[in-house]
């Protein structure tokens, strides 16, 4: 997959991935693309820097990941000796369609889960490595903390929380 850096007739600035350069050029020549902000047509690719990973960015990311686990490790100690459990943010009491949704909620959980590879606090890692082929392509769930995530995302790599229940808890 490719991302590139897209901009409309307007001006707006905004990014989509595509298989490769002919996909790009296909879906303009068919008149599949338009600006997301003002629906325009005219969309054109705009000027981007590559993004290069090279062994250096490789093993600093490896240091950040294991820097990271060793912070969350030392921060979950502390928080299970001295903070309260958190609770889920569900503040309207419950009824009937509430209690509908979080059994909703927990049959997603248990279709993700059952579905893919625990991979703990591999996370990030494991996830890098499918995204850049260097791993078997499968489903994968684990623990990363909110700044991998948002390296994730910057780096394209698509993942989304799992669904909190409230026995996660307990």
């Amino acid at each position: 997959m490719i991302r590139y850096a897209l901009s409309c007739k307007a001006g707006h600035a905004f990014e989509g991935w595509f298989r490769g350069l002919e996909d790009f050029d296909r879906q303009k020549a068919d008149g599949l693309l338009s600006c997301p902000f003002c629906g325009g047509p005219e969309v054109d690719k705009a000027l981007m820097a590559p993004a290069v990973s090279t062994a250096r960015s490789k093993e600093a990311r490896a240091e950040k990941l294991a820097a990271s686990a060793r912070q969350t490790a030392g921060a979950e100690a502390a928080e299970v000796a001295s903070a309260p459990a958190p609770v889920p943010a569900i503040a309207a009491p419950r009824g009937p369609e509430q209690a509908a949704l979080v059994e909703k909620l927990r049959a997603l959980r248990a279709e993700l889960t059952a579905n893919a590879e625990n991979v703990g606090a591999a996370f990030p890692e494991e996830a890098r490595k499918i995204h850049y082929g260097e791993a078997e392509a499968r489903g994968i769930y684990g623990a990363a903390s909110r700044e991998d995530i948002g390296e994730l995302l910057e780096e394209g790599i698509a993942v989304m929380p799992l669904p909190v229940l409230p026995e996660d808890r307990n």
